[in-house]
């Protein structure tokens, strides 16, 4: 437990991003960041660059006012300590690590951690704690909505599967961040999640308490991903925390204790060693490499709901010309706009001064994108929607840009929901787990063939899983 960064309440920044070190911080469980010899423009000796031809645009619609309990940072966690805390500072040993702010209404709980262990004497499990109080004078009612928490170890391991697999009862994932967020995509709650809390008047409750154990053989490493989605009906202050597990009389690990965690909370500071510092964002333009660094804080916003039209005057998508695409960002920031202009992380309205300025990759964010779309022409057309993982891009000429083959870094592991009228004029929904690695143009998910004048409206929907990369885009096609 060591030296706290400062508190600060964050900018307002429209256009700007914040999560994970993109450029330079890769991911101590998967391959999905881009070490420092692997800059954006690197191109693999045996790929070529294929250039699509697209219109690209701006995703419409934004994100709701949400708030987000966002703990990222730092994603690996080797001391016992504050990971963020949203209670306030005042009585506590260091003021800075509390953030003073309370939850009321609806509101998201994000969290991604990594334990790792490089000798024997290292392997003590690593616990973590959420827990949550009622600063009032009243009862407050804690509803969970939805909830998962998964380890990678031996939850969600991190295995190789197709590209592409159906997945209707959600048994294909890789790594927990996949997998918390297909569970919760479904609308479904774990059964160790209570699904109604009631604190009283000053009380302060566990709302996890689970580890993170170490593998028996070194060095290893283990993660916990966890999203959750709650309501509640009064003020609640958050904190999260990480405990190596306490010892009884005969050295045996046991679960921690509320007045250990309380006693944490009150008398420790932030988790050390931390991640990289974020460039500052008036840099992000101006320099070769950008640190987005990783989140902590409150982040404002769990849905973006998006519909897909020609012009904010009509009320359907046209089928492009046989041939062509159109394709809308999903996930945008710095450096990677995609030649739209548009920056779609998530503002932070409170930080630790050295933590991710935006959520970078939005990570936990729901997209729910509505695409009505309209066969204008006088024939029968081809139409395809999938999506693509192209290289990162901060400016385009109507074209992205994939690999062929793709690099061998997996830049996206989750599930898609596609709802949708299917050819035989019946409503259909299918659940389909994508992996895609960086410059892969991604299979269709949906093949349709729409007869002069036919409309259809197909939903794609997906939570941006941890452990991905940004940005991908969804692109509507006609086939020649």
């Amino acid at each position: 437990m060591v030296i706290a960064s400062p508190r600060v309440r964050a900018e307002t920044w429209r256009s700007a991003p914040a999560s994970l070190d993109l450029a330079a911080a890769p991911s101590s469980s998967s391959s999905s960041a881009s070490p420092p010899d692997r800059p954006d423009d690197y191109i693999p000796s045996d790929s070529q660059v294929v250039r699509y031809r697209t219109d690209i645009r701006p995703l419409p619609g934004q994100l709701d006012s949400v708030p987000v309990f966002n703990s990222n940072s730092p994603e690996l966690v080797t001391a016992s300590g504050i990971l963020l805390s949203t209670f306030p500072g005042w009585g506590r040993r260091d003021f800075d690590a509390h953030l003073d702010y309370t939850f009321e209404g609806r509101f998201d709980i994000f969290s991604h951690h990594i334990s790792r262990a490089r000798t024997v004497e290292e392997t003590r499990s690593l616990f973590q704690g959420i827990i949550v109080e009622n600063p009032t004078r009243w009862p407050v009612r804690l509803e969970v909505l939805q909830g998962a928490s998964y380890l990678t170890r031996p939850d969600a391991l991190f295995v190789n599967i197709p590209d592409y697999v159906d997945n209707p009862l959600g048994t294909a994932f890789s790594g927990p961040g996949s997998r918390a967020a297909d569970y919760v995509l479904r609308g479904r709650r774990q059964s160790n999640w209570p699904a109604l809390t009631v604190l009283q008047p000053y009380e302060s409750r566990m709302l996890m308490n689970l580890p993170i154990p170490a593998g028996t053989v070194v060095p290893t490493s283990n993660g916990r991903s966890t999203l959750l989605r709650l309501f509640s009906d009064g003020p609640v202050h958050v904190a999260n925390l990480a405990m190596y597990a306490p010892q009884d009389s005969n050295g045996n690990e046991r679960v921690p204790t509320l007045e250990e965690w309380q006693d944490l909370l009150d008398r420790g500071s932030l988790v050390s060693p931390r991640d990289l510092a974020p460039t500052p964002i008036t840099d992000f333009d101006s320099t070769a490499r950008t640190i987005y660094s990783r989140v902590a804080g409150v982040s404002i916003g769990s849905r973006w709901e998006a519909s897909l039209t020609d012009d904010a005057n009509t009320d359907h998508l046209s089928l492009p010309e046989p041939g062509n695409a159109i394709s809308y960002g999903i996930s945008t920031l710095h450096q990677g706009r995609l030649g739209t202009g548009q920056v779609q992380s998530a503002e932070m309205l409170l930080r630790y001064d050295d933590t991710a300025w935006l959520s970078h990759g939005n990570y936990g964010v729901e997209y729910t994108i509505n695409i009505p779309l309209y066969n204008a022409s006088d024939r029968t057309q081809t139409a395809t929607i999938a999506i693509q993982t192209p290289l990162k891009q901060d400016q385009t000429s109507g074209e992205l840009m994939f690999l062929n083959p793709p690099e061998d870094r997996i830049f996206f592991r989750g599930t898609v929901r596609l709802r949708y009228e299917n050819d035989r004029n019946r409503l259909e929904t299918r659940y389909v787990h994508l992996v895609q690695r960086r410059g892969q143009q991604g299979e269709p998910l949906i093949v349709l063939q729409m007869p002069p004048g036919d409309r259809r409206l197909v939903e794609v929907d997906l939570i941006y899983p941890a452990d991905s990369t940004p940005p991908q885009v969804v692109s509507i096609r006609t086939e020649e």
